[in-house]
């Protein structure tokens, strides 16, 4: 998985399953591009992921997640039911 932190008055935080960087899924008029200078940052084991995400969550960062594993870790961290 990827996770990437972009600083703004609170930190967002972008996850993704690696295999989802540069596709693009599109539902009626809703779309998502998973673009690499967004969610392109450090891999990471989930394990590490789940320690990250309960930080930034007591930090009041913003989530964005992408992808089935990602899903998981972050349920897993508590973020998310």
């Amino acid at each position: 998985m990827l996770v990437k932190l972009h600083k703004s008055y609170r930190t967002v935080v972008a996850i993704c399953d690696s295999e989802l960087i540069g596709k693009k899924f599109e539902e009626g008029k809703k779309q998502l591009y998973v673009r690499e200078n967004f969610y392109k940052g450090e891999e990471i084991e989930e394990v590490e992921l789940i320690k990250i995400l309960g930080f930034q969550a007591k930090e009041d960062a913003i989530f964005n997640i992408v992808g089935k594993k990602s899903v998981v870790a972050a349920v897993k961290a508590g973020i998310i039911d």
